[in-house]
């Protein structure tokens, strides 16, 4: 892996990010949110496979590169709306990530990766690292927004979301989750909805 490039691929990655007008609030400090979460995701990964390849890490930094530039709002409502908004945010993800990866000089193979990891290519056939990209994107989720959902939803709509995002998740990721420094009531409802897919 070359650490060099890497990091010179990353920065303009967090400076994009940087430039996202909602924030967040994670481990006390109010940031930009896709910047936050792109920075969390890369943990994850550095946690789940401390060997990634160059490519998953920087698909892991890009996952979400510059989502509000495509609202959910210009998308009609229903499943339909969503699915046609979801495939329009992993080809904008790729199309920003990748015209960055060539300014940095990476070829052809790594940059179609890269992209195939953030259209989540590979997951349905249980390709590891596909799998880790998305456990570290539901250990984000449920680290930073959960308690916000938790919040908006009734008890039993709240548990149907938990249970989908854990079925998404590996044996290794429901067990991290479960050593979040969450609220009381979400690690209990996470536990009960872990139990619910054994």
């Amino acid at each position: 892996m070359n650490d060099e490039r890497l990091h010179a691929a990353l920065a303009p990655i967090d400076a994009a990010n940087a430039g996202d007008p909602h924030t967040i609030v994670v481990r006390g400090e109010q940031r930009p949110k896709e910047q936050a979460h792109a920075e969390l995701v890369s943990e994850w990964i550095s946690v789940l496979a401390p060997g990634a390849s160059e490519a998953l890490r920087l698909a892991g930094r890009a996952h979400h590169l510059c989502r509000w530039e495509i609202p959910r709002a210009d998308y009609p409502d229903g499943r339909e709306g969503y699915l046609r908004w979801r495939r329009a945010l992993h080809d904008h993800h790729a199309e920003r990530a990748s015209a960055i990866l060539a300014e940095h000089g990476y070829d052809a193979a790594t940059i179609r990766r890269v992209s195939d990891l953030l259209h989540k290519r590979g997951l349905a056939r249980g390709e590891p690292e596909a799998q880790v990209l998305e456990d570290a994107l539901c250990l984000v989720f449920i680290e930073t927004q959960y308690r916000e959902i938790a919040e908006r939803l009734s008890r039993e709509k709240l548990l149907d979301v938990t249970a989908k995002t854990l079925r998404k998740m590996s044996e290794r990721a429901k067990m991290l989750a479960l050593e979040l420094p969450l609220d009381a009531r979400d690690l209990a409802l996470i536990r009960r909805a872990a139990a619910g897919s054994e």
